[in-house]
């Protein structure tokens, strides 16, 4: 059985508000799909490039980072998404596109490659209404996943990520999702879980806003009544892993601003090659490449390029300082002794991050995630782009209190 998860013994990311990896750039509100998990209106709205530039001003004014998401809405319907991927790159930072990959061509690839693009996030669930694969299950929708990893890997060089949220029914599909990745390590960097969340209008807890009781009802990630779990957390995703792989073992993680133990982002890098993982990287690795991406280049790493992530071979040098290598690198020789001529592959590396989004405390606290990378702008200010809903429809952010907590007015 697997040692549940101890936060002391992972490396604790040192991501801020003010230092970060990224900055979350959302230039279009419009989207060609409706997802039943999204936290963003779909409004036919993009943002001209002025306005672009100005968030990108305040993001440069007043944090520090490596890449920038450009997300929306689906940026590639933004008709200068071309623009803004070479605006992102002239500034000096990663661009990286998170989309559903509908609009997506070879063409536009191509160009978008062109401008600068280092990566791209691709976000496939079974709860999206995609035409052409609509009651897929997950399993089902491994096909367009790899359609569209083979089309980045044949225009090449950049790097690869898939998301998904996680539901209540779709939970069990993850083990083999992240088997699938296995698969395709070569051309796939990334996956990412996300664990679904909502707001329940008529839940336990009444909502607030600068101390006036407000209807949440109108926000998009509002719903009336309770038709599936929402409080899957990133430690039962990993749980569920490793019912598939007993090996696998979380290294770095981010905490939550009101639970010490919180492991809001949990990250797990494997070595190996397609078909075949032969060990965890520990939180030692995680640290280093942390620690000394800030101190050469002045930001945390956000993404890599594939050439780096085929370094895997390499690393094993620094073994003897690192637990998790060591135990990769025993493995790795093992093999080689029984397929010797697997020596002339590469070795790769491939990473699992599982997100727990706001969760809530007793009293009604909001544990959000502490140093969270996806923070986006809003007028002059930094804000959590899972709730900007909140600030566009009531000004602030909305507080939320247990309904025995609420004092009812006095009778008359």
């Amino acid at each position: 059985m697997p040692t549940p998860l101890d936060h002391r013994a992972l490396y604790r990311l040192p991501w801020s508000l003010s230092d970060n990896t990224i900055a979350w750039l959302e230039p279009t509100a419009k989207c060609n799909l409706a997802c039943e998990g999204c936290y963003r209106e779909n409004i036919n709205s993009h943002k001209p490039m002025d306005e672009v530039r100005r968030e990108l001003d305040v993001f440069e004014k007043w944090r520090t980072f490596d890449g920038v998401s450009i997300a929306g809405g689906d940026p590639l319907l933004h008709p200068n998404v071309v623009d803004i991927v070479a605006e992102v790159a002239r500034r000096g930072h990663k661009p990286v596109l998170n989309t559903n990959g509908l609009a997506l061509t070879k063409d536009l690839l191509v160009a978008l490659k062109k401008a600068g693009l280092v990566g791209l996030t691709f976000h496939i669930d079974s709860k999206q209404g995609r035409p052409g694969w609509k009651n897929k299950t997950e399993l089902e929708l491994c096909e367009l996943r790899l359609q569209l990893a083979e089309l980045v890997h044949e225009v090449g060089d950049l790097a690869l990520a898939f998301n998904s949220t996680v539901y209540e029914d779709t939970l069990k599909y993850v083990p083999e999702l992240v088997s699938w990745a296995e698969q395709h390590m070569d051309k796939v960097h990334v996956m990412v879980f996300i664990t679904y969340r909502n707001a329940l209008t008529d839940g336990p807890y009444e909502f607030f806003c600068q101390g006036k009781k407000v209807d949440v009802g109108n926000v998009q990630y509002a719903v009336d009544e309770k038709t599936q779990r929402a409080d899957i957390t990133s430690r039962e995703v990993v749980a569920t892993i490793q019912q598939r792989f007993p090996d696998f073992a979380p290294s770095a993680y981010l905490g939550g601003t009101e639970k010490a133990d919180s492991l809001k982002w949990l990250l797990t890098t494997r070595i190996g090659m397609p078909g075949k993982t032969f060990g965890y990287v520990g939180p030692r690795f995680h640290e280093a490449v942390q620690a000394i991406h800030h101190l050469v280049k002045g930001t945390y790493l956000a993404y890599s390029s594939p050439q780096v992530l085929s370094l895997g071979r390499s690393l094993l040098a620094l073994s003897p300082l690192e637990a998790g290598l060591a135990r990769t690198r025993n493995e790795y020789l093992k093999h080689l002794v029984r397929h010797p001529l697997d020596v002339r592959k590469k070795l790769l590396l491939q990473t699992i991050a599982c997100i727990q989004p706001i969760d809530f405390t007793e009293s009604g606290r909001q544990n959000m995630c502490d140093g969270c990378p996806d923070i986006t702008v809003h007028g002059d200010e930094l804000v959590w782009s899972c709730r900007l809903d909140e600030k566009q429809k009531f000004g602030d952010w909305v507080q939320t209190v247990p309904k025995h907590a609420v004092k009812k007015p006095a009778a008359a």
